[in-house]
């Protein structure tokens, strides 16, 4: 026996015939048919007369398009709101710093300013005191020595200021009542004077209105000689008519006088600076 006769084969077996032809018959059948509805004609359709209700969505679409142009509007109103607030205070803030920097430039140019007049009073001080003892050196050197003597006391120094009455109380009451207020160029009081001022404030109690600056009050009346001055006479410093300080004898060889910006109005001897020359207005 062979070795291969119990091996089975590994080819299909034939399809039996009958099979076959089956098969070829009803694809031929198919086949006929289609041929057969080919020959006949499209059949014809029926027309559709049904119609179909949409449903309306145009009313919820306005409504939101309606809403949200709105919104960005709002939005809009906002940011432009802001926008305007913070401009607003950009500017407000700018206008604050310049405020202050002028407010800090001021303060320095009045403090400048207040130096610079300190220092101009003081130097005016130091110039009238030698201006004064220069005048003082040239009347002694032209008196001669027969009025030296005479020249050391004042027979005016009799006359006691509380024996004062009428216009000349009046006028010596109103400038001691001033001693302690301050000097101030060009004061016209009530607080702050300079020489003039006081004194034509003095005078104007008893209703006499004086010339307002020195050189004119030294002309205003009648010159009187130092020896034989009465309370209430107008004191000058320089040359009748260009004096350049004024003040008023109260007695007792004393008078009254807004001097200058360190001393301010002071009652003093007239030992301590004695005057040019004086007037008699009363």
């Amino acid at each position: 026996m062979s070795h291969t006769a119990h091996i089975p084969s590994h080819r299909k077996p034939r399809q039996r015939a009958s099979k076959s032809a089956l098969r070829a018959g009803v694809a031929g059948g198919f086949l006929s048919t289609i041929a057969v509805a080919g020959a006949a004609g499209p059949a014809q359709a029926e027309p559709v007369t049904q119609t179909i209700e949409m449903p309306t969505i145009t009313d919820g679409l306005s409504t939101a398009v309606a809403a949200s142009a709105q919104a960005t509007q709002q939005v809009a109103l906002d940011l432009e709101t802001q926008a305007s607030e913070d401009a607003a205070a950009e500017k407000a803030a700018k206008a604050a710093k310049k405020a202050h920097a002028e407010a800090v430039r001021k303060a320095e140019a009045k403090k400048k300013a207040e130096a610079a007049a300190k220092a101009e009073a003081e130097a005016e001080e130091r110039a009238e005191r030698a201006s004064r003892t220069s005048e003082r050196t040239t009347l002694s050197a032209s008196s001669g020595s027969s009025d030296s003597g005479s020249s050391a006391s004042s027979p005016s120094s009799s006359s006691n200021s509380s024996n004062v009455s009428g216009s000349a109380a009046s006028i010596v009451a109103f400038a001691k009542a001033q001693v302690g207020d301050a000097y101030v160029s060009g004061g016209t009081g009530p607080n702050a004077w300079d020489c003039s001022g006081l004194v034509q404030a003095a005078y104007r109690t008893a209703g006499i209105d004086l010339p307002r600056v020195s050189q004119s009050q030294s002309r205003a009346g009648t010159q009187v000689s130092l020896d034989n001055l009465q309370p209430g006479d107008i004191l000058y410093w320089g040359g009748a008519g260009s004096a350049y300080h004024v003040a008023i004898y109260v007695g007792g060889g004393e008078f009254v006088g807004a001097q200058n910006s360190s001393t301010g109005t002071v009652q003093r001897s007239m030992d301590y600076d004695r005057p040019t020359g004086a007037v008699r207005v009363l």
